[in-house]
């Protein structure tokens, strides 16, 4: 079997595959102060049913200190290459940016498995610790995108900063007009972040002169956010999981 994992700054998803078939996925919190024997003992816990050794593996993570904790242990668990997406890593697309060493490797490998999935052009939405929209042109070329805070990042500065609000659960409301203070900020959170995603996009495909093409969210909060954009038409929980594989074929 292969591993492909990718830690952000707030969850960490892992899956296992079985050739092309995703035949276990995992999402856990990112802890940075995770030590390498700490990772040994969660990749060992959640591989239990998996039979060891794995013939490979593919990281990637915008994390530095998570990359140099995880990566001995991955080489402990499989029998092949271990992949850490980075500068050096053959990717099969093309990155047309200003300087192509700050593109953060999230951003890569959803661009490469929205490319294997549904072809180019494309356009990617990652609603995580940032929400982000990435630009994936008719060439298949990663030619950048825009990056907003995320929804919980907003919601946690929201209540930091207004004594009179207070943090509440990140669902979407009745309604936009709220008829109470929770779901005002349920709705400013939510529809308000699908109306930020929806003018991005517009104005990404009238600057990029891109007609009709998919346009794909991704990230821990896509299930919550993607269906009250106007602009999402699929939703994808694995897309970075996907853009990781291609990557260790690539690579293997």
């Amino acid at each position: 079997m292969l591993l492909a994992v990718d830690i952000g700054n707030t969850q960490t998803v892992i899956g296992a595959y079985r050739g092309r078939s995703l035949e276990h996925r995992w999402r856990i919190s990112t802890d940075l102060s995770r030590t390498a024997d700490e990772y040994r003992i969660l990749l060992t816990g959640l591989l239990s049913g998996v039979p060891l050794p794995l013939r490979g593996a593919a990281l990637s993570s915008v994390v530095p200190t998570a990359v140099s904790a995880v990566r001995p242990v991955l080489s402990e668990l499989v029998d092949g290459p271990v992949v850490v997406v980075g500068p050096g890593v053959r990717t099969g697309i093309q990155i047309k940016i200003d300087n192509p060493r700050e593109v953060g490797a999230d951003r890569v490998v959803n661009a490469i498995g929205a490319v294997e999935r549904f072809g180019a052009p494309v356009l990617v939405v990652d609603f995580g610790t940032a929400t982000t929209v990435d630009v994936i042109d008719s060439s298949g070329a990663y030619c950048g995108g825009a990056i907003a805070p995320g929804v919980q990042v907003a919601g946690d500065a929201l209540a930091a900063a207004a004594s009179a609000l207070r943090r509440v659960e990140l669902t979407a409301p009745r309604n936009a007009t709220g008829r109470n203070t929770t779901e005002a900020v349920q709705s400013g959170l939510v529809f308000g972040w699908a109306g930020l995603v929806d003018g991005l996009v517009r104005r990404i495909c009238t600057e990029q002169r891109l007609g009709a093409l998919p346009v794909v969210a991704t990230g821990g909060l896509a299930q919550l956010i993607g269906p009250v954009c106007e602009t999402i038409t699929h939703i994808e929980d694995d897309l970075t999981l996907r853009g990781l594989l291609v990557v260790l074929e690539l690579n293997s």
